[in-house]
């Protein structure tokens, strides 16, 4: 068995992939804020890359975490010299290892925030890259504006020199970087939400003027920040589920490698960037990710194709028995169902996507969703439905209601998660719901029996829909079917049409 560090890499068997470049040339280029097994299966594998090719080795990452939760990835992580072991989990059982070396160092921001600011005040530093998580930007999913009540957001519109949350550090580190004459370093938003570099921009710039209006007498930063500091959009794909203890036992038992915390991911990988870097990027177009001029049309194909699907599998499947997407996509009922939906509802609310074949990306999402090794469960899938249906399948929805478009298979969808919230599945079971709604889902679903349409009553969820009556009707016999025969037969009969 070989511990992972420096020190033990050429230990290691031939069949893990291992840095070859040498880890101590390499000098930060970027700060990351959150690392977690997504950044580590993605933005730092793509920099691994281009180590490993030759160039890029003045962008190495300094991770940082500011949650009481990430004393383990501190831990972890320091206790290995910042490796750790990405593995691919291939269709066919093979797991396919590489020890990624991009990460120079992690600071954990509780035990020293002067070495977090230290850092992403330091000249060499470009880029600050987020994966803070959907909730860490702050948006109120009722109004759309910046939401300040987090206590860490308080702490810190009141005292700003000694930041606690990723806000701070990130407008305390742009005010020394001003006060000492250093470009801005560009903002890079790698999390899974439409618009990400456009809503940390408006977030971050929204929390410097509540900064700005607590100190009057200095100099205002959000003004500068809006004029100086690029938040280029992107979108990120790639099936990421949590490292369980087996996946710690294989890595050791079939490679004999001892690692505190590797990642598992899916094969396939996808990050669409828009190239807005004002002092300079790492190639990552030479790594293989896509630099374009407009994000969009690649983040709706992700959030109503894949996005959208995941919604109309999990659901279903889950009240039919199933308990891991897998499952749901090697059964022919739901594959014809997901192909269905995404061909005739998801794919004409679509924009052009250049250099995009929709027929071939819609079936390798199916092959990706019926990958047996991921193990995605479909409890991770439904959960936090209130922040996912409203973005990825209501505007669906409303863009098929407006075209005279189809909607059948979306109105299955919603009705089904009302079905899934009412917490009991098809076989009497409890389903334990997660969601940060989950007391008002809860509660609307158990009015439908007595009131069939109060599911659809949150304007919030799905503002007008239950005044439309060409969805209302589809959306009730929906329900009516998955109470009165259950989820698969309702299937059947939408895909026999």
């Amino acid at each position: 068995m070989t511990r992972l560090g420096d020190a033990t890499l050429h230990e290691l068997p031939e069949t893990v992939g291992r840095p070859t470049y040498d880890r101590s040339a390499l000098t930060p280029g970027i700060v990351h804020l959150g690392v977690g097994g997504f950044h580590r299966a993605h933005e730092a594998m793509y920099l691994d890359r281009l180590m490993e090719g030759g160039r890029d080795h003045d962008w190495a990452i300094v991770g940082v975490g500011t949650m009481p939760g990430d004393v383990r990835m501190r831990d972890a992580l320091k206790g290995q010299d910042c490796l750790y072991t990405l593995v691919l989990k291939h269709p066919d059982g093979t797991l396919e290892p590489r020890v990624i070396g991009s990460m120079v160092d992690y600071l954990f921001a509780p035990d020293d925030p002067e070495a977090v600011l230290a850092a992403m005040v330091d000249p060499r530093v470009r880029v600050v890259s987020l994966t803070i998580t959907e909730g860490g930007y702050h948006v109120n999913q009722v109004t759309g504006r910046f939401d300040p009540d987090d206590p860490a957001l308080q702490a810190d519109l009141g005292s700003p020199g000694t930041p606690r949350s990723a806000f701070g550090f990130v407008t305390e580190a742009l005010r020394r970087r001003r006060a000492a004459g250093t470009e801005p370093f560009t903002v890079m938003s790698c999390d899974n939400l439409p618009g990400n570099g456009d809503v940390a921009r408006d977030m971050i710039g929204a929390f410097a003027t509540l900064q700005d209006d607590r100190s009057p007498d200095g100099e205002p930063l959000a003004p500068w920040l809006a004029e100086h500091v690029a938040f280029p959009n992107s979108m990120v794909d790639r099936i990421t589920p949590v490292t369980s203890e087996e996946d710690i036992a294989a890595l050791a038992e079939r490679f004999g490698v001892e690692d505190a915390w590797p990642v598992v991911c899916e094969p396939f990988t996808q990050w669409v960037l828009e190239d807005s870097f004002p002092t300079g990027r790492p190639a990552f177009e030479q790594a293989g990710a896509q630099v374009v001029d407009d994000v969009v049309p690649y983040e709706l194909m992700k959030l109503r194709l894949l996005n959208a699907s995941h919604q109309a599998l999990c659901y279903l499947g889950y009240l039919a028995g199933y308990r891991y997407a897998h499952e749901v996509c090697q059964d022919p009922v739901f594959v014809d169902f997901l192909l269905g939906y995404m061909e005739h509802e998801g794919t004409p609310t679509l924009p052009e996507v250049p250099g995009v074949d929709l027929d071939a990306y819609r079936r390798e999402l199916i092959e990706r969703f019926a990958n047996p090794e991921v193990r995605d469960t479909l409890a991770r899938l439904c959960a936090e439905s209130s922040d996912r249906i409203p973005k990825w399948l209501v505007p669906v929805i409303r863009h098929n209601l407006e075209h005279g478009g189809r909607i059948e298979a979306s109105a299955l969808v919603v009705a089904s998660w009302a079905r899934y919230a009412e917490g009991v599945d098809e076989q009497g079971e409890p389903i334990e719901v997660v969601d940060r709604f989950k007391d008002k889902v809860m509660a609307a679903a158990a009015r439908q029996h007595e009131d069939p349409l109060a599911f659809l009553q949150d304007e919030s969820f799905f503002g007008d829909l239950r005044h439309d009556e060409r969805f209302t009707t589809a959306y009730l016999e929906s329900l009516r079917s998955l109470h009165e025969k259950g989820a698969r037969a309702t299937l059947e009969d939408q895909v026999r049409g």
